[in-house]
């Protein structure tokens, strides 16, 4: 899939200014932001009609992007990451520094992180120049969009930039697997 650059500039330009994004991700589409800022993430979260306590996953492009968050995970574990990355399965690595907000955690000392090989999300996170927010689009309770139109009739003008593009090969969304000892959760 190629990636417009131009698009890519217009949704970096709405994240800097605390905006809401949704685009193609691995399976499903995804509602997207930058997750330091807290009123993006609020957003998101109510246009879900999600709870913050569920937490957010976080997308980056490559494994240094997370290296704060990777200083001390041993090397049994950093493998298993690197086995898996980039692609379509999702970790959950302690914080124990707090290198996350609270507010992308919710109600866990951990966060659910993946290093996507979607071309949109790679580009995406590139540009932006660290990780961002990733989140089914759909509200709560409702099947994930498949298509930029049923993410449009979910959300409509609540989203400020719509990313047309391709799904990735995936079927299901991401697997979600915790680092510290394997189990899969999802």
């Amino acid at each position: 899939m190629k990636v417009n650059a131009k698009q890519i500039n217009t949704a970096i330009e709405v994240l800097r200014n605390g905006g809401v994004i949704a685009y193609p991700t691995e399976a499903v589409w995804g509602l997207g932001c930058d997750p330091n800022s807290r009123a993006a993430v609020s957003r998101i979260l109510a246009i879900k009609h999600r709870p913050e306590a569920k937490g957010l996953i976080l997308v980056a492009a490559s494994m240094s992007q997370l290296s704060a968050l990777l200083t001390g995970v041993g090397t049994s574990q950093l493998q298993a990451l690197q086995a898996t990355w980039p692609g379509p399965v999702t970790w959950i690595i302690e914080d124990p520094k707090n290198i996350i907000p609270q507010w992308i955690k919710g109600d866990f000392t951990s966060v659910a992180v993946r290093v996507s090989d979607h071309p949109m999300i790679t580009a995406l996170c590139e540009a932006h120049g660290g990780y961002l927010v990733s989140t089914s689009a759909n509200p709560s309770g409702m099947s994930p969009a498949a298509s930029e139109d049923s993410c449009r009739s979910y959300f409509g003008t609540k989203v400020d930039c719509y990313l047309s593009g391709s799904l990735g090969s995936c079927s299901t969304p991401s697997s979600i697997r915790v680092l510290k000892d394997g189990v899969i959760v999802r």
